[in-house]
């Protein structure tokens, strides 16, 4: 395989892990959302008021994705949808920034029960052969650019899922 063959793989299978921390939230499918972090992640979602993580935090894997899941189980829907991956491969580090848009459903067939961000993720990555893309997210810093719908959707989805995971 020649080094740009190898090099346009490597950046593949970047974007895929994050296409992955998409899929994991959207379909609430938290073991495979766990299976694309490090044992530790460094977290920056400062720039999202509402968020878990209110400053830049350093977290274990597990923690991170018990901290993510009451909103989600709270949501009726969400779609996270990622573009324009700009991947760089450092030998078994990468960086990518991924722009994107996550729009959050709380009551269905309510027209204003919804909230959208968009944005872009700035991602740094490691190489393992314990993902299933062969990267594992070592660093996630969101950067909010808009925000559109009712904010207030988040707290009340993030209570009902603290309701629901408790039983």
């Amino acid at each position: 395989m020649t080094h740009d063959a190898s090099l346009a793989e490597d950046k593949l299978a970047v974007a895929e892990t994050i296409y992955h921390y998409a899929l994991g939230i959207d379909t609430k499918d938290f073991d495979l959302y766990r299976s694309i972090f490090a044992d530790q992640v460094e977290i920056d979602f400062s720039s999202y008021e509402g968020s878990s993580v209110v400053e830049p935090s350093l977290l274990a894997g597990d923690q991170w994705v018990r901290r993510v899941q009451p909103l989600f189980m709270g949501l009726a829907a969400t779609q996270h949808t990622m573009t324009n991956p700009l991947a760089v491969i450092d030998g078994d580090s990468a960086t990518c920034r991924m722009y994107m848009q996550a729009h959050h459903v709380y009551e269905p067939d309510k027209d204003d029960s919804w909230f959208t961000l968009g944005g872009f993720y700035d991602d740094s990555l490691v190489r393992s052969d314990l993902s299933p893309t062969g990267w594992l997210l070592t660093g996630v810093k969101l950067t909010v650019l808009w925000r559109k719908g009712d904010h207030s959707i988040m707290a009340l989805a993030r209570e009902k899922g603290r309701e629901t995971l408790a039983g």
